[in-house]
Parts: structure tokens; C-alpha cells; sequence
């Protein structure tokens, strides 16, 4: 009865270690290196103050953020040729309406830095 014990320990743990060197080997995404980092900071045309929860995303995809009370915005994106991004105010209601803007970076290095005024809707 020990030896059968014993047996269903040495079993599991033998298959937890190949289970464990196939998901180091085979399982885990390799990074590249071919993410871009996306900074900036959003402010109003007419004041020049930032704006907050201003919506940046990227247009081809679903990957977003928004701006904290200084206007900044950061966020990680795969690196492609162009990438389209989108500027939209979410909350009309705290910093007043502003005009949705579109921006096209092209060939971007590993780093970029996008400051963009809004104009307010009249």
C-alpha cells in the first residue's frame, strides 16, 4: 500500500515537470521587441490647459486610454507602419465639448511623443 502511494506521487510530479518545461519551452509568448510606446498629453486649443479623460485609442484595434488631470496618456501598441489614432471627450459634461480629432503616425520608433490641442464645440 506505501509503494502505491508512492507511485501516485513520483507519477504526479513527473507529469508536472514535463507539463512545466513544454509551457517553458512552447507556451509563453516571445516578445519581439516590436511593441511602441504612445505618450502624450492633450490640451485645449483656445486656454492651453489639459484636458482630462480625453479617450486616445488606436484606430485598428481596441486598445485605449485615457487622460489622467494633467492631460498625459500612455499605453503600449504593436508597431506597424501607420497607426491611426483616434482623440474623442467622453465626458462633455466636466471640461465642456470638444471637437474629436484624428492623427496618422508613420513609421514610428520604439518611443513616441503626440501633443494635440482640442478646439472647442460650439
Amino acid at each position: 500500500m506505501k509503494n502505491s502511494w508512492i507511485r501516485k506521487i513520483l507519477a504526479g510530479l513527473s507529469f508536472t515537470s514535463v507539463l512545466f518545461v513544454f509551457q517553458a519551452c512552447y507556451g509563453t509568448p516571445q516578445d519581439f521587441g516590436l511593441d511602441l510606446l504612445i505618450e502624450g498629453q492633450v490640451k485645449a486649443e483656445n486656454t492651453g490647459l489639459p484636458l482630462q479623460n480625453i479617450k486616445v485609442s488606436v484606430s485598428n484595434n481596441s486598445q485605449y486610454a485615457y487622460t489622467n488631470q494633467n492631460g498625459e496618456f500612455s499605453f503600449y501598441t504593436e508597431r506597424t507602419e501607420n497607426i491611426a489614432l483616434t482623440f474623442a471627450d467622453t465626458d462633455s459634461l466636466q471640461n465642456g465639448l470638444y471637437v474629436s480629432k484624428d492623427t496618422l503616425l508613420n513609421n514610428a520608433a520604439e518611443k513616441v511623443f503626440v501633443s494635440i490641442s482640442l478646439s472647442e464645440s460650439k
